[in-house]
């Protein structure tokens, strides 16, 4: 998958580079991805958004893979990777921010997979630094609309349809905890999902479902690219080991939330960051 080599000192491994083993961690499980699509050039193995590498991940771990997107193209293509590396997938196409859409986006995915027992919220948009006084209310709303009421929706239509053992995981930013973006509405709308999430694990621990946050630090994908772009000051930062986290790494760790091995970790926020939020102040 990568041609990159390993360098331990910047701890980046055969699993950091979408080379890791296909060990069945997620054999006969039905997981809807969420934003699974991926906007711009899909022919590089080593910039792949997190939603696209969490689909491969999980696809090549043995699971059905429904993946949602609004760009039915995006959709066709992440699943079909899947399928032509020897995973089931069915692509979903949906406009998240259309209420309808969601609730037909949960029983189309259900139909095709036959049930459902697991669900990855990566869909998200960032917009370009505005501050408080770029902020419209159309902005706003749009903001919130996509980054957190789309997730609740999700979850109250597929609540009735999901299995028990299932796992549901929020893709969060470490804008949350830690501004510096100058986008307020992208902010807030991330830390929010921390609320929702408490509140999603809270009423789904009788049916026995589980419910976290994935909250990443910087991610070298083609958002991560784009907002280094629009903000140069944040490639400029301290990043631990010298460099950004890989979306297969994100893949991996949802991976990991997603299996039957993180069946006690629940109502939890799972920091991706190299300890960059934790461990300097810089």
């Amino acid at each position: 998958m990568s041609t990159m080599n390993e360098q331990p000192e910047k701890q980046l491994f055969a699993e950091s580079l979408g080379d890791g083993p296909a060990l069945g961690r997620l054999k006969g499980r039905r997981i809807l991805i969420v934003g699974a699509g991926q906007r711009g050039d899909t022919s590089s193995t080593n910039l792949l958004g997190n939603g696209r590498a969490i689909s491969r991940v999980f696809g090549r771990e043995g699971a059905h893979v429904a993946c949602a997107d609004m760009n039915p193209e995006a959709a066709a293509a992440i699943a079909r990777e899947i399928t032509d590396a020897g995973g089931k997938a069915t692509p979903v196409t949906a406009d998240v921010s259309i209420p309808e859409d969601v609730t037909r986006m949960v029983a189309e995915a259900a139909e095709a997979m036959g049930g459902m027992d697991g669900i990855v919220l990566n869909v998200g948009i960032s917009g370009t630094p505005a501050g408080l006084a770029g902020q419209t209310v159309d902005r706003w709303d749009r903001a919130f609309a996509i980054n957190l009421r789309s997730h609740m929706l999700t979850c109250q239509a597929a609540f009735p349809i999901l299995a028990p053992g299932s796992s549901i995981i929020f893709i969060s930013s470490a804008a949350a905890i830690r501004p510096g973006g100058n986008k307020p509405d992208y902010d807030t709308s991330k830390a929010a999902l921390g609320g929702l999430m408490r509140h999603v694990a809270m009423e789904g621990e009788p049916k026995g479902f589980r419910a976290n946050v994935l909250l990443l630090g910087m991610v070298d994908t083609p958002m991560g690219a784009a907002a280094s772009a629009a903000n140069p000051n944040r490639s400029k930062r301290w990043i631990p080991y010298g460099r950004q986290a890989t979306s297969w790494e994100t893949g991996n760790t949802a991976l990991f939330l997603m299996s039957h091995e993180a069946s006690y970790v629940n109502g939890h926020i799972l920091v991706m960051d190299g300890g960059r939020t934790t461990i300097r102040n810089t």
